[in-house]
């Protein structure tokens, strides 16, 4: 005759052990659907880092310490070196701005239009040479501007003016 204690308890075992993997599963479900939002923001995050350093160290910074290879590019345009240091300023502050999470979103906006006027001056002045690879700069700015799309709206969006006190 079997021990009823023994299977009560084998039984009640098996139910807490399996009301734990029903738990321990739906817990992990509910972490994975949280994992691609996060793992999402981490990315953007990331590249919004390696954009800003890219356009803060190997763009601006040559520009404006006028080191020979950018003043040679600019020669070959012909604008002066007032331009050089201009555009070295626009690249900085798109830099700042991508690090910046409220302003991530309109800079990349921005630095997406300035690499298509810096396409526009390679395919005229540059006789194409290069002329691709404003394009591959701007597919990065572009996720983190559609990533930041809903803080740049808010930046446009007219605020409430207080009203005056009677």
């Amino acid at each position: 005759m079997p021990n009823t204690t023994t299977t009560a308890t084998s039984t009640t075992a098996t139910s807490t052990a399996a009301t734990a993997t029903t738990a321990a599963a739906s817990a992990a479900s509910a972490a994975s659907a949280a994992a691609p939002g996060k793992a999402l923001r981490r990315t953007v995050r990331t590249l919004r880092i390696l954009m800003a350093l890219f356009f803060a160290l190997a763009s601006a910074l040559p520009k404006l310490l006028a080191l020979p290879s950018a003043t040679t590019v600019f020669d070959a345009i012909g604008a002066g070196d007032w331009f050089m240091y201009l555009t070295g300023l626009v690249e900085l502050s798109g830099a700042i701005g991508l690090l910046l999470p409220r302003l991530a979103g309109p800079a990349a906006t921005a630095l997406i239009a300035f690499l298509g006027c810096a396409f526009a001056v390679q395919l005229t002045a540059m006789h194409g040479e290069n002329a691709g690879t404003p394009f591959l700069f701007m597919v990065p700015l572009a996720v983190i501007a559609w990533n930041r799309r809903a803080e740049t709206a808010a930046l446009l969006r007219p605020r409430p003016r207080p009203r005056p006190h009677r």
